[in-house]
C-alpha cells in the first residue's frame, strides 16, 4: 500500500498524543521529516477516522413565554435610574417614572445625587390625579 509510511506515522504521533487535531498532527509530522503534503495526511487521517468532532457550543432552550404587558393605565410603574456625567467630570443622575400600560414619562428627576426620600416623593408626587400603581416595578430587575 502506498500510504503504508502515512498511516504508521500517523499512528506514531496520535498514541503520543492523542487530542492532538489535524494541523498538529501534520505540523509534527513535517517537522520530523516527511515530505507528504496536508492534502495527502488529510485522506488518511480521515480513513483511519481520526478527525475530531467539533465542539459545539450547547444553548440553554427555554420555553417561549408570554410578554405580560398591562392593558391599562396605573397598573405599574417602572422606575428607571441612570447617570452620566458632564464635560467637566461631574456625575448626574436621573430617576424615570413611567406608565407601562401606556408607555407615558410621568416624571423626570435630575440631580447629582438622588436620595431614598426623593424618590419616595417623587413617586407619591407623580400623578397629580390621585392615582397610584397597584404596583411598582423596576427595569433593571426584569433585564
Amino acid at each position: 500500500m502506498r500510504d503504508a509510511p502515512v498511516v504508521e506515522a500517523l499512528n506514531a504521533v496520535v498514541a503520543k498524543h492523542g487530542r492532538w487535531g489535524f494541523w498538529k498532527c501534520h505540523d509534527r509530522l513535517r517537522l520530523e521529516g516527511h515530505p507528504w503534503n496536508h492534502k495527502r495526511v488529510w485522506r488518511v487521517y480521515c480513513q483511519m477516522k481520526l478527525n475530531l468532532p467539533r465542539h459545539v457550543k450547547r444553548r440553554l432552550t427555554r420555553p417561549a413565554q408570554p410578554l405580560n404587558a398591562p392593558l391599562l393605565p396605573n397598573e405599574i410603574w417602572s422606575l428607571d435610574f441612570m447617570s452620566d456625567s458632564l464635560y467637566q467630570g461631574r456625575r448626574f443622575r436621573t430617576l424615570n417614572v413611567l406608565d407601562e400600560g401606556v408607555r407615558e414619562g410621568l416624571a423626570i428627576e435630575i440631580d447629582t445625587n438622588l436620595p431614598a426620600q426623593r424618590v419616595c416623593e417623587r413617586c407619591s408626587n407623580s400623578k397629580s390625579g390621585g392615582d397610584y400603581p397597584k404596583r411598582y416595578g423596576s427595569t433593571m430587575a426584569r433585564n
